[in-house]
């Protein structure tokens, strides 16, 4: 051998040797980093006003993190769009475990009727399903329709008189709205809020709408109470078995087939490691079914109902084949395209 190739051949070994050795550092660096995972606080964005059902239940999650992840929840609001500023903010971050984001069904129906910044689906990560979303639909105590059916026979008398709020065009609420709509062969004006559920709440107490939807019934629990605000129907398959919730008839019982189970859980971008994932569904899984969190998620109004990263990716799957088809079939994409217009 020459002295040339020799030195090549020394020089060769010496590089591969750098590689492995730069290799197993970066893979210890990582192996470190997750091991130290969560360092900070970690942001949890919420796509809709403070005070509404997904604000109420990010600050109950917030109140254990620390004890189960040994960091805090920060919960910044972030409302508007149908809950796509809020889900635009999360699918854009940095995947690194430090923002994650309340998601609902609204992630799956955004893309399904509208061109969006992101296809939600495939650009965020689900991690845990925190509580199963019954849509209610409200009215003041001084209105006189006592339920659905009174509603509808007063609405075809009066077509287009009723105003019907909801937290913005695209969501749960509002597909359920168009479709109950549908289905009872009325007309209504559907007004969305851009705060989501608490301004859509302050609108029907002001009087500028007759009826609302809400899928947190945390929203209007104490206005319940009081006597404020009386419910005529839950668009769900079984009553509530919630306390104070147990005597409200389905759409089903009054005649009108619309039913459906929403959710609302918490997702991260796309592409997170899977050691810092692992890492945060299970303080989230542990967060969800801590007694404490139960406990005050039951105070609201809300049906604590755990599924992790995979079983909660599964039913995003389901869900998403099972609205394709309810947008297609009722023309839903379309009403809003007019609506915007």
């Amino acid at each position: 051998m020459t002295k040339d190739k020799g030195f090549l051949v020394l020089g060769v070994l010496f590089l591969s040797m750098a590689m492995i050795m730069g290799g197993c550092t970066m893979g210890a660096r990582e192996s470190v980093a997750a091991e130290q995972y969560p360092s900070k606080p970690i942001t949890i964005i919420v796509p809709s006003a403070a005070g509404g059902g997904s604000d109420l239940m990010a600050r109950a999650l917030e109140k254990s993190a620390y004890k189960h992840l040994g960091q805090p929840l920060v919960v910044v609001d972030m409302p508007g769009g149908g809950a796509t500023l809020g889900m635009n903010e999360l699918a854009g971050a940095k995947p690194d475990g430090y923002t994650i984001g309340v998601v609902a069904t609204s992630a799956i129906l955004q893309p399904l009727i509208g061109q969006t910044r992101y296809h939600y689906p495939s650009a965020l990560e689900p991690l845990v399903n925190v509580v199963s979303s019954p849509v209610v639909v409200v009215c003041l105590t001084d209105k006189p329709w006592k339920n659905l059916i009174e509603l509808v026979s007063y609405a075809k008398q009066h077509p287009g008189e009723i105003k019907f709020g909801h937290s913005g065009l695209g969501t749960s609420v509002h597909v359920t709205e168009e479709t109950f709509a549908r289905e009872a062969g009325i007309t209504i004006k559907q007004v969305p809020f851009r705060g989501g559920e608490s301004e859509a709440l302050a609108a029907l107490l002001g009087g500028h709408v007759q009826l609302i939807g809400v899928y947190n019934p945390a929203v209007i629990k104490e206005h319940v109470k009081s006597g404020t605000i009386r419910i005529l129907g839950v668009a769900e398959e079984n009553r509530l078995t919630l306390p104070g919730f147990e005597d409200v008839p389905t759409f089903k019982e009054q005649g009108i087939n619309v039913a459906f189970n929403f959710w609302t859980g918490i997702a991260a971008p796309k592409e997170m490691p899977l050691a810092e994932k692992a890492r945060l569904a299970d303080g989230l899984r542990e967060m969800v079914n801590d007694p404490e969190f139960k406990e005050n998620m039951e105070k609201l109004g809300m049906s604590v109902h755990y599924l992790g990263p995979e079983d909660f990716g599964d039913r995003w799957i389901a869900d998403n084949k099972k609205l394709t088809k309810i947008v297609k079939e009722t023309g839903i994409a379309e009403l809003i395209a007019a609506q915007k217009n």
